[in-house]
Order: C-alpha cells, then structure tokens, then sequence
C-alpha cells in the first residue's frame, strides 16, 4: 500500500513515524512535511493541503491507495470529499461531518439534539449583541469562535474588558458562543471508526496554557500525557454511554458518519462529564502521546478502517505511559523568530523518547531550522507516569535553540489525583 500523509507538523510526524513501521506500507509520502518527516519518507514540498486538486494529482502521480489527513484546515476545506469522487480512499471526514469541528455553532447544536452533556451557552454574530450580553455578566464566562482557530480561539476570563476586545475580534468576521464556565479537569478520548463501529482509544490529557501552572495565554498545546491515571473505568464508562454512543448514534442518524477519529474534549465536573468540544482529527500534541502506544501494525490498522473491517481488528495497545513536552519557540504563542538554527537534537532509543519534529524545515545549507511557534515534541515513555515524565525532561533539556522554552509540569496535576 502507498500512503500519502496530508500536513507539516509533529502530529504528522508522529503518523508518519507510526506508518513507516508497518510491513504492509510499500510507499510512504507527506505533503508538505518538515525536516523530520523527511527522515522516514519523502517529503512533497511546496504543496497546499487545503488544495484538493494539487492532492489528487500528487495521489495519481504516486499511485497512492489512501490519504491520511493529518490538520483540520483541509477537512473542513472539503479535500476527503474531492478525494473520494476521485476514487481515492482517505481517513477523514467529508466536509459536512467536519463542521463537528470547523463550527462551534454546529456542534453545541449537535450536543443539544442528541441530549449531550455539556456546558450551556448562546451563539452571538451581533457586536451589539455581545456588549450587551457581557455588561449584563458577572464572574468568569468562556469565548469560543465558532469557527478554526488553531487552538487559539478561546478565552476564559472575569475581566469584562478583555472579554470585549477578544469578542469583538471574532465578530469582524466569524460568530461566537458565550459558554458556562465549567469547573473541573480536562481530559481527550480519541475514537477510530470505519463509518460503522468505532474503538475507543486511552484517554489523554493536554496543557493548553503555556507557562507552567497552567498559567499564561492558551496555545495549541504545550505538552500531553497518555493514557490519564486518574480517569476510573467507571468514569469511562459512563462517558461512553452519556456521550460517545450518544454522538454516533447522531451522527448515523444525520448522515454525518466517515472513516476515521473523532475526539471528545471533555470536562470532568462534579455533576459528571461533559463535552467541551469535538474535533474530527488527531489532536496535537495528544497525538504524539498517543501514537507510539499503538503496538499493533499502523498501516494494517488504517487498511481496516478503510476497508470498513475495524470490529474485528486485533487492535494492541501498550501498559506503558507517554508523556509529550512541547519545546516552543521564544515569545510563543505571540510573536516569535523563525529561521533559528536547531544547535542540538539528541538521539535516544525509542523504547524510552522519541522526539517529533513540528514546525522545522531545512535550511540552503541542509541544517535544521525552526519554521514556527511549536518545533518540536519530545515525548517519554516509561513504565509508569514517573518514568515517562523523566525519561521526556532527560531529553526535553537537551533539545536546544535560541529563545527556546517548555513547560516543567506537564503530567504533575495527575501525579496523585483519582476520579
């Protein structure tokens, strides 16, 4: 089978990685990709992924069989859509299933029809509207674009004029949900389905803040941890019967159904869980906790999902625990330098880090360069929640490029906790 991966960052690093393990993928290609992904296939650059017809030529110029689509921006774009017409299979969901992700709007509506626990809220697309809304508020509320934001589109705060200004931001040119304030810890489940059945994957846990305490302004993750030692099998269960059963069951009944993840961002509060959000891909950097897991031959796994097949796959996860730290560039998530020459990268064995390349490119002189905010993904694996957490610092500390920063808790808040 030939593989086209769809993306640049660490996520598509860590997909790639995992297919390029797998005896049944005899071509391996991504599209942009970065100097990591470059290591284990062969890049395509110069390629925009939301483009559905510069994706297809590349597929019939390769002989590609599927497309993995990595980012979130060419699914709600339509690319699987186009790609399927073209008879071209893809993990992903068509452009009408996307709107799960690509409007918030669409899918608060989606969790009040099928009777889905999550926080109460109201859509605004007026400014006036929202002054009013906000002036007649008191305590903590959260603001949520409707639309893609990168992980940035949200704002929790008390302070009236902060909630304006973000607001009003995202009214020039997207609506917005003025969301309840939900108290509790977070935690993802990702589910792969074949359009049919579904399988739920171990629970993760991202750091949305970018300093440590979760202090400082939300970024697109600064580190993840897999699987989440407090979430009790009772508490999985009743979010499989509350929430996920709940969504596919909507999602048949609406025409929504695809092949490939669905990831429920959750809140869990002292009444229960409840859904923050869903997205209909990998999160990042939950993925690069999540990935190298998976025991089981990526490449015969994602053949079953496209195959319609994945109730009777042997899928095979492992005991150990992964714990990802982000190294960002300085100044992240606000303004930053790019082009900075990567001084140190160390190797380590995998069965203890593996390291993922995320915004990183090469330079006219083939060094490594940083190409963005997030540049790389250094995750632990360990027996235990202690040993990954070391086994990633170890290695976290000898990744080094000027300005460069990361958080020295991720996992910490788990240490001891249980629900």
């Amino acid at each position: 089978m030939k593989v086209l991966v769809l993306g640049a960052g660490a996520r598509e690093h860590a997909i790639t990685w995992s297919f390029s393990k797998s005896k049944s993928i005899t071509g391996l290609y991504v599209a942009p990709g970065n100097a990591g992904t470059d290591d284990i296939a062969e890049n395509i650059p110069d390629i925009d992924p939301c483009n559905s017809q510069m994706v297809i030529d590349i597929c019939k110029k390769y002989g590609i069989d599927y497309v993995f689509v990595g980012p979130e921006a060419p699914l709600a774009a339509g690319v699987v859509d186009e790609l399927q017409a073209a008879g071209i299979g893809a993990i992903g969901p068509h452009k009408a299933a996307a709107m799960l992700e690509s409007s918030k709007a669409f899918s608060k509506n989606f969790m009040h029809k099928y009777n889905i626990p999550t926080a109460s809220a109201i859509e605004i697309d007026s400014p006036k509207e929202f002054e009013n809304e906000i002036n007649a508020r008191n305590g903590k509320i959260v603001i949520k674009k409707s639309g893609l934001a990168a992980g940035k589109g949200v704002l929790e705060s008390d302070d009236k004029a902060k909630l304006l200004e973000f607001g009003l931001d995202i009214l020039k040119n997207d609506k917005l949900l003025i969301e309840e304030y939900l108290v509790g810890w977070e935690v993802t489940i990702f589910t792969f389905s074949d359009g049919k059945n579904y399988i739920i994957l171990p629970p993760c846990a991202d750091f949305k803040k970018a300093y440590d305490d979760d202090k400082g302004p939300n970024t697109g993750g600064m580190g993840a941890i897999c699987p989440v030692p407090s979430l009790s099998a009772q508490m999985l269960e009743t979010i499989k019967k509350e929430i996920i059963e709940p969504t596919f069951k909507g999602m048949a009944d609406e025409g929504l159904s695809y092949k490939g993840i669905l990831y429920f961002g959750l809140m869990i509060t002292a009444q229960g869980p409840k859904l923050l959000e869903y997205n209909v891909r990998f999160g990042d950097p939950e993925a690069q906790a999540l990935i190298p897991l998976i025991l089981s031959d990526f490449g015969d796994f994602c053949e079953a999902i496209i195959q319609g097949d994945i109730k009777s796959f042997p899928l095979k996860i492992s005991t150990d625990t992964a714990i990802c730290v982000v190294i960002a560039a300085g100044g992240y998530p606000g303004e930053y330098e790019k082009g900075l020459p990567v001084d140190y990268l160390p190797r380590f064995k995998e069965k203890y880090v593996v390291i993922f390349h995320a915004s990183t490119r090469f330079d006219d002189e083939n060094n490594v360069v940083t190409n963005g905010g997030r540049c790389f993904s250094v995750v632990g694996l360990g027996q235990d929640i202690i040993t990954a957490n070391k086994n990633a610092y170890v290695a976290a500390e000898e990744v080094y490029f000027k300005d460069s920063f990361y958080r020295h808790d991720i996992g910490k808040k788990f240490f001891e906790r249980e629900i």
